[in-house]
């Protein structure tokens, strides 16, 4: 061949400038895209050895990168198909021009699954070499055997030089001249991490100064059922070092209507909404690309962990992030179906085993009815309800559980909860004398949850066990009439008005059962709702003695000893115990009021 200069064809003007600063977002980029196509070269030789197009011996495939911090170079070298001279015009010199995607074209109806094989699209990557070169040296021999070698130089802008050069074995070598604000990637540590980060499980061996650095078959390429479950938990603690074991895992391998593999992890998780990012890697080809998928899987299930592999997911030309794509929405469908039937098939075969794991997997599944529909249709015959008894129960289960007690008086079937047992207990003990069941509703998106619940079930109420006196929450025909004459009901009125000392506080006299609270205070459920929701979403709620009601049982004997007292003071005394006991069972009555009220206790008791 005979030397030659000349002047890259670019279809983009300026493309240098865009190569530099705007086409890539990060700079260590560059090791990326040049060992990727150092890994597509020889998987090019293996296409074309499988077909018969090339005889000789593949050998050891294989990209290595070395590094001279004298001399301020980083080479990338590859043993793959190789280039000659005609080639490197063709595709280095017409910026642009993808070989990657010509060698797909072409042997697409020979190879089935070249293009899930091949990683280079744009024929761009080569160039982001410039970003930290100042000079760009290739020097490669084809796989052809009659074909010469041949050396390009590029200094970083659009003239290039060819010419014969000496090379004995087939593959390419890129050698990178580091430019001064780079030298950053003459260290070897750092382009250790930049591998492991991008090219961790590269299907080619690479290696780092000598050292293998990358597992060429990880696991999610491994067909499930030559696997164990020793091999999936070895891999998460491989990904995830200092993570508990978890829960369970789905292995995903789809090839219709898009291609698709993975394995995503259902990791143990606290109360709580706190999405951790960088725990779903995103690869294609084997290729890291980006851990921000939250395009591709639903936004409940960001909290799993695993990693998702697809050639079929569209990237931009950096391959840095996606693109809007329908295939985009069809994956993030498929994921949510796939989790789904494991969820289901899970509770299917193992009940217990379910329920036993239903605090983690609980807050997926809220979420996920929460945010999704079509998961909603699936997720309701097999999300659970959970009682104070510990008693688990799917939607239909508990509907059956309390329709004959807790269906009130308009056929409404009203559905009872604490969010905390201890703090509600008089509420909770009030619920069980009528053998009305309650559920636990702790969770930080179960607010939400039972209004989803009212709207989604007909004719179905949730309420808290303290939003109001239990004969109201609940309606029957049979009510509890006051044994009080309204003149005595006004003096208990006006005592308590005396005791409480807020106009703003809503007091009322009830006939309830004899065994219930002298006085009750309670929380309407419409300003519950608003203070968790305000919670949820980072603002200060402070509730104050304001926001109560207080009703009083005048069917208590307590009441009625009140009525007998001829000493008003003695009067005021009782009833202003009575209102620190209300407050006690809500909870609010602390400091200095819960000090005054255990001295009034005992000198009651005395």
């Amino acid at each position: 061949m005979q030397a030659m200069k000349g002047t890259l064809s670019i279809h983009t003007d300026n493309i240098f400038p865009i190569i530099k600063k705007f086409l890539y977002s990060d700079h260590e980029i560059f090791l990326r895209e040049l060992v990727s196509n150092g890994v597509d070269a020889c998987q090019k030789l293996k296409a074309l050895s499988s077909l018969g197009e090339f005889t000789g011996e593949l050998g050891d495939l294989k990209v290595q990168i070395s590094v001279n911090k004298d001399a301020k170079t980083i080479t990338i070298n590859d043993t793959g198909i190789g280039m000659t001279a005609e080639e490197i015009d063709k595709y280095i010199n017409q910026i642009a021009f993808s070989g990657a995607t010509e060698f797909v074209q072409k042997y697409q109806d020979k190879i089935s699954d070249a293009r899930n094989q091949i990683i280079g699209n744009f024929g761009l990557g080569f160039y982001s070499a410039f970003m930290v070169a100042k000079k760009v040296e290739i020097i490669t021999k084809s796989y052809q055997t009659e074909a010469p070698a041949a050396r390009w130089v590029c200094e970083g802008n659009t003239e290039f030089t060819i010419e014969p050069a000496e090379k004995l074995q087939r593959g390419t070598t890129i050698i990178l001249h580091i430019a001064e604000d780079s030298e950053e990637f003459l260290d070897k540590w750092r382009l250790r991490e930049i591998l492991n980060k991008y090219a961790r499980f590269l299907p080619i061996p690479v290696e780092l100064e000598g050292e293998q650095i990358n597992q060429t078959k990880p696991l999610w390429t491994i067909p499930p059922t030559e696997l164990k479950d020793e091999d999936y938990l070895n891999f998460y603690k491989e990904l995830y070092p200092l993570a508990e074991e978890p829960l369970f895992w789905i292995h995903l391998n789809v090839d219709y209507p898009f291609n698709l593999t993975g394995i995503l992890y259902f990791p143990k998780i606290k109360n709580t909404l706190e999405v951790q990012k960088n725990k779903i890697q995103l690869y294609s080809r084997q290729v890291f690309i980006t851990d921000e998928v939250s395009d591709i899987v639903p936004e409940f299930l960001m909290l799993l962990h695993g990693i998702i592999d697809s050639p079929d997911i569209p990237l931009n030309v950096s391959r840095s992030y996606l693109q809007a794509d329908s295939n985009v929405k069809k994956i993030n469908t498929y994921i949510t179906k796939k989790v789904a039937d494991k969820l289901a098939e899970l509770f299917r075969n193992d009940r217990k085993s379910f329920e036993a794991k239903w605090e983690s997997i609980g807050l997926f599944v809220k979420y996920g009815m929460l945010t999704d529909e079509k998961f909603y249709e699936k997720a309701e015959k097999f999300c659970l309800l959970k009682n104070i008894e510990g008693k688990f129960f799917t939607l239909d289960e508990y509907k059956e559980h309390t329709k004959a007690n807790q269906t009130d008086k308009h056929s409404n079937l009203v559905w009872l909860y604490t969010n905390d047992k201890e703090k509600q207990f008089t509420y909770i003990d009030s619920a069980r004398k009528r053998s009305y069941d309650v559920l636990i509703f702790d969770g930080i998106l179960d607010n939400a949850f039972g209004e989803m619940l009212e709207r989604k079930l007909e004719k179905t109420q949730v309420r808290r066990v303290d939003a109001n006196v239990i004969d109201k929450l609940i309606l029957k025909e049979e009510e509890h009439k006051s044994v009080l004459t309204k003149e005595e009901e006004e003096k208990v009125k006006e005592l308590f008005k005396k005791v409480i000392a807020n106009d703003k506080i809503t007091i009322e006299l009830q006939g309830l059962a004899p065994d219930e609270m002298p006085v009750l205070i309670t929380l309407p459920e419409y300003i519950r709702r608003m203070q968790e929701m305000s919670r949820l979403q980072g603002w200060s709620w402070a509730l104050n003695e304001n926001n109560f009601n207080v009703t009083i049982n005048g069917n208590h004997t307590l009441i009625s000893k009140l009525l007998k007292e001829n000493d008003e003071h003695k009067q005021i005394a009782l009833a202003s115990h009575l209102y620190d006991l209300a407050q006690l069972s809500q909870g609010i009555l602390s400091g200095e009021k819960l000090s005054n009220f255990i001295q009034k206790s005992i000198e009651f008791l005395g």
